[in-house]
């Protein structure tokens, strides 16, 4: 390892769905098709990846949806039912995730986040949340209207931080994400499941 590189990381940086909070659309749609082929499919082809991608890089969730409005008038109530009842698409914290949290915040361990989240959606959640308190600072996408795999919202990161890309590690359950915080110097880490996560962790010598 280069002496420029921290032996143990001093900033932990986690991502949030997926990883801290048990987000999936499909608790939501669920409850809207009663015909599994006809979600499958509008989970592929209409509220997909790219989907939510236009909706985490906006403040305004309504007027992100507006194109897709468009292109699938027939499936407006369910489009606009992912905004009017995001609540449902959470089902709340993920519990070991929030243990291990909680034992790096005991230990000192500087604490981030960094989230592709609509800015709007993202402020009516946070109560729910309490685990987000233990965030010195939570950088989201809708906010800065960037998202992540984009450097620049790892930078918009480093600088409110005050720290070095080498000083952090990172924690994202979307491969994309946690290669391109590598590329950046930080330590990136593929998250699948917690059990795995803590492992890594405590293979860097962090209190996990």
């Amino acid at each position: 390892m280069s002496s420029s590189v921290p032996a143990v990381p001093s900033v932990v940086v986690f991502d949030l769905g997926g990883v801290l909070v048990d987000w999936n659309p499909r608790y939501l749609f669920s409850k809207l098709f009663d015909d599994a082929t006809r979600l499958d499919w509008f989970l592929a082809n209409v509220c997909n990846g790219a989907f939510y991608l236009r909706l985490d890089i906006d403040r305004d969730s309504r007027a992100a949806i507006a194109d897709t409005l468009a292109r699938y008038p027939d499936h407006a109530a369910e489009i606009a039912a992912y905004v009017e009842r995001f609540d449902e698409a959470i089902s709340g914290e993920i519990a070991p995730m929030v243990a291990l949290l909680e034992r790096l915040h005991a230990a000192g361990t500087q604490l981030y986040a960094l989230t592709n989240w609509a800015a709007d959606t993202f402020a009516r959640t946070r109560p729910r949340l309490p685990c987000l308190s233990l965030f010195r600072d939570i950088v989201v996408s809708g906010e800065e209207q960037l998202v992540k795999p984009d450097p620049r919202l790892f930078q918009v990161l480093f600088d409110r931080g005050g720290f070095a890309a080498t000083d952090a590690v990172f924690i994202d359950d979307n491969k994309v994400n946690a290669d391109a915080a590598s590329t950046l110097g930080m330590r990136g880490i593929h998250h699948r499941d917690p059990a795995t996560t803590i492992a890594a962790l405590q293979a860097m010598g962090l209190p996990a």
